[in-house]
């Protein structure tokens, strides 16, 4: 028994791998394809089948009418300008939660989630409130000629708003991973703040502020609850694509408001897809780099 014990042990049939938590590949793919199909690609199928049931006139007709165009530009434009703001205020905001210390820091960093809780609805009226002509700062603006409430620039205030924390809660995790040592090297070696930023911190950091436009960008194209209380809703002036969506829905136009709802689907792939792209360019070239 004792030359038994001290011989080779016999190789174990067993295949030695690392033990994983979650069911194998095959398993968890297919219930990933079986869950995204299910709440993602089925309705948008169903949306574009329902589109099919118009002729190409009839299709036209509807996306390309004045109000349809003008509410086009209007949620287009809104919402690149949005999230072109926020994309650099949500920067700054992020560097301050990351790069100090103050007093109040947490409740800073909790207001910053705010707008994921409030109910869009209260977002709007507070928004309408406050920038009235009789609200707290619209009755100083209005004397000036600046009219905010019930135009295009308090549409892109509420965008603001909204889209403040997709910009902030995306970059602010990459910078806090950043690694400092690489700053001081730079600084060591001459480079001032500003070639310390751009070519040091913003090529890290630029497909988090890519990710982070494209989110707030899709969030304020689809955004209709915090909208509709300050925009006033006036056609060719403040009437947004959601809005005209729905008033083809109240007078049972199914087809016309899925063929606006289509127009506005391509957008925002196409949207999206420019941005992944060049998500992938970056993170190429920062390879190549390295």
């Amino acid at each position: 028994m004792s030359a038994i014990a001290l011989g080779p042990s016999a190789p174990s049939s067993r295949p030695q791998g690392p033990r994983r938590v979650l069911p194998g590949f095959g398993i968890t793919l297919g219930y990933t394809l079986f869950y995204l199909s299910v709440v993602v690609l089925i309705p948008l199928l169903a949306l574009v089948l329902k589109t099919f049931s118009l002729s190409w006139d009839a299709f036209w007709q509807a996306v390309s009418a004045p109000r349809v165009l003008a509410a086009y530009r209007l949620s287009l434009g809104a919402s690149l300008l949005a999230a072109l703001v926020n994309l650099v205020f949500g920067l700054l905001i992020a560097w301050v939660l990351v790069r100090y210390e103050f007093f109040g820091k947490k409740l800073v960093d909790a207001l910053v989630d705010l707008p994921f809780a409030l109910p869009t609805a209260v977002a709007g009226i507070s928004l309408t409130a406050l920038l009235a002509g009789n609200g707290w700062v619209g009755q100083y603006l209005e004397p000036l000629g600046i009219q905010l409430a019930f135009q295009p620039g308090g549409i892109v205030i509420a965008l603001i708003f909204i889209g403040l924390p997709f910009v902030v809660r995306t970059v602010q995790p990459v910078l806090q991973d950043c690694e400092k040592e690489l700053e001081e090297a730079a600084s060591s070696l001459g480079a001032n703040r500003w070639q310390i930023f751009t070519l040091v911190i913003l090529p890290s950091i630029t497909p988090a502020l890519l990710t982070g436009f494209a989110m707030a960008f899709a969030r304020a194209l689809g955004e209709y609850g915090s909208v509709i209380f300050i925009a006033g809703n006036m056609p060719m002036v403040s009437e947004i694509v959601p809005l005209i969506i729905i008033g083809k829905l109240e007078q049972y136009d199914v087809p016309g408001a899925t063929a606006v709802a289509v127009v506005m689907l391509l957008a925002s792939f196409v949207m999206l897809l420019i941005i992944n792209l060049l998500q992938a360019w970056q993170r190429r070239r920062a390879g190549m780099q390295a």
